[in-house]
């Protein structure tokens, strides 16, 4: 009975308890459990890292994109830095969100990942030495007791059988008392059975009741065994949850920015500068460089001889307007204006057309200004009309054209540019209709 022992084999579980033979395997299966839960947190880790710099690149890329558009937008003023101020908070969070994801891979993940490597040992059949021990050590509290297990099941087994012989042998000897054919010869023999039933029955209980006797003894044994090798595992899988608990507690410190005293600062700042955006400083702030706060030199009597100080020239859109009014030459702006960072804003249909009666016009024959002098040589003054190279342009906003020769287009449309932008903010451009016509500079913005 010493030979090689499977406790798999002949031994049937009648429930689900750690002491039936082979239920340990649950207890050496965490061990295995426990390298991969480190895989598992590991990539856990490196999954909220990447979400980290992804999150932290679209900030920026929305932070850069939106900070273009209101400084090129209509907006002005300290709501405009107001607003800006979201884009500045965006990029100082990005900056933070970076670090985290740093701290994620360069700490924490590699802090498992050496724990790890320190905790579980890998063997050259595959497979971890702590795993190994363990599984040799429970087969080795387990191996007398159930061996004697296997006794018992067998002699269970045996007298049960001669109980169900001995039944059997009762049965056939009451019913031939019965049968008038049978010789007393053949009943003999049925009495026989009977009684060598009854004797197997009796031994078969005393070797069983034997067995279950001498398991019962080998049962203190066998569960002090199972729980010095059980002690032993509890021991390694609690260093894992130790360790799981406090790497969980690290990666929480990175991931909480409110306790970060930068981060904080960061929404100070901001309520700061959405608390300092001004509605009566902006509007003073129109009204003096767009609105009735302008200077203005008002129509003057001018004589109408050639003057060498005449500073104007007639432009594009100037001229192109000749035939509905003069604009005034030798106008001066005069006047301090309210400072106020160089910004675009929309040009009314008044602004760029501005024009006078015909009778002030000066497209006389005898007007020094005209575009081609007596000798057939071009107006000096004239700005050169060279055509631009055409680029292929995106509107930033829709534009409703006030006259029959500008462009109306919506937000994101595309279209090209063909003259380079005048004096007055104005370009010269091409619908994909075909469609030509002016509109804003500032609002569009060339295609990369």
């Amino acid at each position: 009975m010493s030979g090689s022992y499977d406790d798999s084999v002949g031994v049937e579980v009648s429930s689900d308890s750690f002491w039936e033979v082979g239920n340990y395997k649950r207890t050496v299966k965490r061990i295995d459990d426990g390298h991969r839960l480190c895989n598992d947190l590991m990539n856990c880790i490196h999954e909220r890292a990447r979400i980290e710099k992804v999150y932290a690149q679209q900030l920026t890329e929305w932070a850069k994109r939106w900070k273009q558009l209101v400084e090129k937008g209509p907006q002005y003023g300290t709501v405009e830095r107001a607003w800006c101020a979201f884009m500045s908070e965006a990029e100082k969070v990005s900056e933070l969100h970076l670090e985290v994801k740093g701290s994620l891979m360069n700490e924490d993940f590699e802090k498992i990942k050496n724990w790890q490597k320190e905790a579980f040992h890998k063997q050259m059949m595959g497979g971890f030495k702590e795993t190994k021990e363990a599984e040799d050590g429970f087969r080795k509290a387990q191996k007398p007791w159930a061996k004697k297990l296997k006794e018992v099941e067998a002699a269970k087994k045996a007298y049960h059988a001669a109980c169900k012989e001995e039944k059997l042998a009762i049965s056939r000897e009451t019913n031939s008392k019965a049968d008038p054919a049978l010789n007393p010869e053949q009943l003999k023999k049925l009495q026989d059975k009977v009684e060598r039933s009854k004797q197997d029955v009796l031994k078969t209980k005393e070797k069983y009741e034997k067995s279950l006797k001498e398991l019962d003894n080998a049962t203190p044994q066998y569960m002090e065994n199972m729980e010095q090798v059980f002690e032993q595992c509890q021991q390694f899988e609690e260093k894992r949850l130790r360790f799981f608990r406090e790497v969980l507690l690290e990666v929480q410190k990175h991931l909480d920015l409110s306790n970060v005293a930068s981060y904080k600062s960061i929404y100070r700042e901001l309520e700061q500068n959405i608390k300092s955006a001004d509605a009566v400083e902006d509007l003073r702030w129109f009204r003096a460089n767009q609105g009735p706060g302008m200077s203005m030199n008002w129509p003057q009597f001018e004589d109408d001889e050639w003057s060498a100080d005449l500073n104007r020239t007639l432009s594009r859109r100037e001229k192109k307007k000749a035939s509905d009014g003069v604009t005034l030459t030798g106008i001066n702006q005069t006047g301090d204006q309210v400072s106020q960072p160089n910004k675009h804003s929309s040009v009314s249909s008044y602004e760029k057309n501005q024009s006078y009666p015909t009778d002030w016009s000066d497209e006389e024959s005898n007007n020094p200004f005209s575009s081609t002098d007596a000798n057939g040589d071009t107006n000096p003054f004239d700005e050169d009309t060279s055509p631009a190279m055409e680029v292929r342009v995106r509107a930033l906003y829709d534009y409703e054209g006030q006259e029959q020769d500008e462009l109306s287009f919506k937000a994101g449309d595309e279209l090209t540019k063909m003259e380079n932008e005048d004096e007055q903010g104005w370009c010269k451009g091409r619908l994909d209709n075909g469609q030509v016509g002016l509109y804003p500079a500032n609002y569009v913005e060339p295609i990369q």
